[in-house]
C-alpha cells in the first residue's frame, strides 16, 4: 500500500512488525500480479526490504523490553535500598 494511502494515525504509528510484514505481503501479490518484468523485479525488491525492515522492528521491540525490564528491576533495587 503506497504510503500516501494510509491514515494518518498510521503515519504517527511507530513501525511495528506487522505495519513492515502487510507491506511486504503486499509488494509480494503485486509482484505476483505484475504483468512488466520490471515491475515484478521491483515489488520483489520491495518485499525483500519490508521483510528485511519488519525483522529490525522485531528485533528493536525485543531490545525495548529487554531495557524496559532492567530499568524497572534497577529502580526496584533502589527503591528497596532507600526504604
Amino acid at each position: 500500500m503506497p504510503l500516501a494511502l494510509l491514515s494518518k494515525r498510521e503515519l504517527t504509528l511507530p513501525p511495528t512488525y506487522e505495519f513492515h510484514q502487510e507491506r511486504a505481503d503486499a509488494a509480494a501479490a503485486a509482484a505476483k500480479a505484475a504483468t512488466l518484468d520490471n515491475m515484478r523485479e521491483r515489488e520483489l525488491c520491495s518485499e525483500k526490504t519490508w521483510r528485511g525492515l519488519a525483522e529490525q522492528a522485531k528485533a528493536a521491540a525485543v531490545l525495548r523490553k529487554k531495557a524496559d525490564r532492567e530499568r524497572e528491576e534497577r529502580r526496584a533495587a533502589e527503591d528497596a535500598m532507600r526504604g
